[in-house]
């Protein structure tokens, strides 16, 4: 639900690409701030002590939204925001590596691909209840109309734009607070006697293992660009829809909704296809196809520019997950903390749409997604980085097994 706000309360709040940006900005800085609490709540306690934390912070900043329509100030829902998403900040630290714990360490990153296949029905459902309870209402006049009207008038607009705003976060709310209850009382899956409660947390040693780690280190990278190229593109589908074909912020919102059972249903498509394609690999060749698609969309805006834009989020699908697992593989007891790091990457999710609204409001949006396209080679270049590593690390093994068979060989 959140990608449309920028163009809404651009609209409500008649401000440029680069304010209302700060949507994102409030959003995913959240997920930065509170990601190294949460990898203090998972070590100290547990991974299901760090997902009802999360859940009761999200609700929490979906029910400010009703304060925040209430006094109508920009500002109240960049809060509202940054609570909530703090909240998802803590649950995601906390559940993806719950799920990876759930199962043999070999399937670890196809099992974490599997249970985020279900996540896109969540992002399905925010995209439609924004198209059918948020866009629709907002008032078609125009900056210049809005300017011309009388301060009741442009009072009575914004409450009731703000309004349709609230509805779905509160009712949200209500939804986050019935799965709180849920999970609460239901046995975790993994044995908590075997989760690290010590007293004494060294955070310290943990620190100088994950930065001393080149293979964690850049998948960090890789995924602070990938988050960011995720959020350019999501976030100014709308506007690039309405460039593109005419149209108005109801048809955007339909793109925008195409877009996501595009990744929805590739989420599925691409965890399947991980049994047979190594998933650094397919990383790769996905990362670079996207990149491919931005120019696409920069060349020939209109009908293929459209098709390019919604094509993209198939290749979407698989890169954050895949990112997480490949970068926690083999870390062993430093996982926990090393999850908080992947989740704090995500405020290139904060940072990178900036830039690209910066370039919006200079020379419009299509020109604009330059700036996911070189974020996807960033993406690609760790699969490859990835892939060139463990065939160095097999060809190590293999010249030490030879040497240590050669003279039983001789004999």
């Amino acid at each position: 639900m959140t990608d449309p706000l920028v163009k809404v309360f651009s609209k409500i709040f008649t401000m440029s690409s680069l304010q209302s940006a700060l949507v994102q900005f409030a959003y995913y800085g959240a997920y930065f701030c509170l990601a190294i609490p949460a990898a203090f709540i998972n070590k100290r306690f547990s991974y299901k002590t760090g997902v009802l934390t999360g859940l009761g912070c999200a609700a929490a900043g979906a029910f400010l939204f009703y304060p925040a329509s209430q006094t109508m100030t920009y500002g109240f829902f960049l809060l509202a925001l940054f609570v909530l998403a703090g909240g998802l900040s803590i649950l995601e630290t906390s559940a993806n590596p719950y799920v990876m714990a759930m199962g043999c360490e070999r399937s670890a990153t196809r099992r974490l691909n599997l249970a985020q296949a279900f996540n896109p029905v969540g992002t399905n459902l925010g995209v439609f209840l924004a198209a059918t309870l948020i866009l629709p209402n907002l008032n078609q006049a125009s900056a210049e109309e809005r300017a011309a009207m009388s301060a009741a008038e442009l009072k009575s607009v914004i409450g009731a734009e703000l309004d349709a705003v609230m509805l779905p976060y509160v009712g949200m709310a209500c939804v986050l607070v019935i799965v709180w209850i849920a999970i609460a009382y239901i046995k975790t899956p993994v044995n908590e006697s075997t989760e690290q409660k010590s007293e004494n947390i060294h955070l310290g040693a943990s620190f100088k293992r994950l930065l001393a780690n080149r293979h964690y280190r850049f998948g960090v990278l890789a995924q602070f660009f990938n988050v960011g190229a995720q959020t350019c593109v999501w976030t100014f589908t709308i506007q690039y829809a309405m460039a593109a074909t005419g149209g108005n912020e109801v048809d955007g919102g339909q793109i925008l909704q195409y877009s996501m059972i595009v990744f929805l249903i590739s989420r599925f498509v691409m965890t399947w296809v991980m049994q047979y394609l190594y998933p650094a690999r397919l990383l790769m060749i996905m990362s670079l196809v996207a990149a491919a698609l931005c120019i696409v969309m920069t060349q020939t805006p209109g009908f293929v520019g459209i098709l390019a834009l919604v094509s993209i989020s198939a290749c979407l699908s698989l890169m954050f997950p895949t990112i997480y697992g490949i970068a926690l593989d083999g870390l062993g007891d430093d996982t926990k903390l090393g999850a908080a790091g992947l989740v704090m990457a995500i405020l290139g999710g904060a940072i990178l749409p900036l830039f690209q609204a910066a370039l919006i409001d200079a020379n419009g949006v299509v020109v604009s997604y330059i700036v996911p396209a070189l974020c996807f080679l960033v993406v690609g270049g760790y699969g490859l980085f990835d892939i060139k590593t463990r065939e160095y690390k097999h060809d190590q093994t293999a010249s030490a097994e030879e040497r240590t068979a050669t003279p039983l060989s001789s004999k």
